[in-house]
């Protein structure tokens, strides 16, 4: 059983309706990996999830810039209440500490990357004893879950991507030589119709419709942020809780939209 190399540090975040805990977990080597425990009430815990940003991954959570994220930024981060409203219990993911300006895509692709993220899974199934472990990924974050999926198998119940970083972007590979059918665990796709991200065309979510399951969004609020930044279709921006209420239920095999409008 894993234990925190500090236990519990609480981060008051700036209009939430309590604190929330970070957990500092010893990995490789003097590395530490750290996240962001959003838990449902005692006893209501059906699932966990543990949710990759996008980006360079870098959350800080231990400094007070890491506020912007937690309550404005990423779509999965920011959505992270809705989820505990559905029995779900969450780990944001940060980077680990010997990636601290932020993770490239071959660092997210590697054997490094899953052996942190094995750790955090074992930690929480610990906390969580007999729930469903799942890794969810948005953007760049897909890489992060993509891969780990691959790697740890068995040991995660299955893999969501959002806003699928499908494919490369200059030097970076993003997942465009990613083989999906090698992760061995149940695989959701989520896509906004109307993503403008040039690395995370909806066109290439439709083409594997009829290999996985994919949930198609429309619709939403104006965007406020560039075609690639989480404030648009990108970030399902106004779809916040329709989208992370038809993850929930695909993760407890409750039935859950196709499509939202």
């Amino acid at each position: 059983m894993l234990r925190p190399l500090a236990a519990f540090v609480l981060l008051a975040v700036t209009g939430a309706a309590g604190a929330e805990d970070i957990v500092i977990l010893p990995t490789r080597g003097g590395v530490t990996q750290s996240y962001l425990l959003s838990s449902p009430p005692a006893g209501k815990t059906q699932a966990v999830a543990l949710l990759f940003p996008g980006g360079t991954g870098n959350v800080d959570l231990e400094r007070e810039s890491a506020r912007t994220l937690l309550d404005g930024g990423n779509f999965l981060v920011r959505s992270r209440r809705l989820f505990t409203g559905t029995g779900i219990a969450v780990a944001v993911l940060d980077a680990p500490s010997d990636q601290s300006r932020g993770m490239g895509d071959e660092f997210r692709l590697g054997a490094a990357h899953a052996e942190d993220i094995g750790r955090v899974v074992a930690d929480l199934k610990s906390r969580f004893p007999g729930v469903p472990v799942f890794l969810v990924g948005t953007s760049s974050g897909t890489i992060s879950a993509a891969s780990a999926g691959k790697r740890l198998g068995p040991r995660v119940n299955g893999v969501v991507l959002t806003a699928t970083a499908f494919l490369a972007n200059r030097r970076r590979p993003g997942l465009s030589g990613f083989d999906f059918s090698s992760i061995p665990v149940p695989l959701l796709f989520v896509h906004h119709v109307e993503d403008g991200c040039n690395i995370t065309p909806y066109s290439a979510a439709s083409r594997l419709a009829d290999r996985y399951p994919v949930i198609a969004v429309s619709g939403g609020l104006p965007p406020q942020s560039k075609p690639c930044e989480a404030m648009s279709a990108h970030g399902f921006l106004g779809r916040e809780a329709d989208t992370v209420d038809a993850i929930a239920r695909w993760m407890l095999k409750q039935p859950y939209p196709r499509e939202i409008h």
